[in-house]
């Protein structure tokens, strides 16, 4: 897949594509058959598959908080998007000028001079443009008067009831129930890291952790979690394993900022320097105090027998 961070200048193989608009924040269930629709489109039409996004999300711009409320930071969202058959991304700047530009500039800045699209795929609910003015409605007029083609995709809902939404699956993630959020999401909520060095008191009590900052991306409830981890070296899988998870400010050590730290059950080696991929897969318990190093222990390894068996019950192997 190839990443352009503009939209002037696109090659000419890229001219012409059935374009899907959107943030696509955590690649859910409800992207994914957008993206799905769209490829059939321009699998149909001979035509390129590409997503265009804005890098950060306009909430950051609008809204700008030390607490980022991201589900896929853009390297993860970027891998996601491949995975789905996607050619290219356009990661457009969300500045003050792309905020000022008026729904009609839009349309023929970015998506007929620039992108030269021939087709745009967004959801009923799509909303553009300066003050949010323009919309679906308007996008199909212009459409058809500047010669590309339009398509209007209901949302996808969960259980038939509730529009699947990435603001559902932060609340579930914020809320202990990763399971949900992944069935909204279609796959495990997955964080991703470089792996830092800690104080290495894991390693005294035989369970050494990899310990990782979350960074750009939502910060889930404090706790104990059974994951899978796969450890990735110039953006591939080199292995998966399984494993247990705290997260948060280890209430008997007292972290400054919340860490991730993952015990892999079956992992002999280094891991520091090294990018870490871990799913969330199930909730097992919040963060407690205990009383010294051997309570500890005692309740890693409670932690651990309870995250064997919530990934033995999801199915979830390496």
């Amino acid at each position: 897949m190839r990443i352009f961070r503009h939209y002037e200048n696109v090659p000419g193989a890229f001219q012409g594509a059935v374009v899907a608009v959107g943030n696509f924040d955590g690649v859910h269930l409800g992207h994914r058959a957008l993206i799905e629709e769209a490829e059939h489109n321009a699998r149909e039409r001979g035509a390129p598959l590409a997503v265009l996004a804005f890098e950060p999300h306009p909430q950051e711009f609008f809204r700008p908080s030390s607490q980022s409320f991201r589900l896929t930071p853009f390297r993860v969202k970027a891998r996601l998007l491949a995975e789905l058959h996607v050619d290219a991304m356009f990661a457009l700047p969300f500045d003050a000028q792309m905020a000022a530009k008026t729904a009609q500039d839009f349309v023929l800045d970015v998506l007929v001079k620039g992108l030269g699209a021939g087709c745009v795929v967004v959801g009923e609910d799509f909303q553009f443009g300066k003050g949010r003015a323009g919309n679906a409605t308007l996008l199909s007029y212009m459409g058809s008067m500047e010669g590309f083609g339009v398509e209007i995709f209901q949302p996808v809902t969960a259980e038939g009831v509730d529009k699947i939404s990435s603001t559902q699956i932060r609340q579930a993630l914020q809320q202990g129930r990763p399971d949900e959020a992944a069935r909204r999401l279609g796959h495990y909520w997955t964080v991703e890291a470089r792996v830092e060095h800690g104080d290495k008191r894991g390693r005294t009590i035989g369970v050494p952790t990899a310990n990782m900052r979350l960074v750009d991306c939502l910060h889930p409830v404090f706790g104990v979690y059974a994951v899978r981890a796969s450890v990735l070296e110039d953006d591939r899988v080199v292995s998966r394993h399984l494993g247990v998870a705290s997260f948060g400010i280890r209430p008997m050590f007292r972290t400054q900022e919340p860490l991730l730290e993952t015990w892999l059950f079956d992992f002999n080696g280094d891991l520091y320097g090294k990018h870490l991929s871990v799913e969330l897969v199930a909730y097992l318990r919040p963060e407690m105090t205990l009383d010294g190093l051997d309570a500890l222990k005692a309740q890693i390894d409670r932690d651990a027998d309870a995250a064997r068996a919530a990934l033995d019950r999801a199915g979830v192997g390496c």
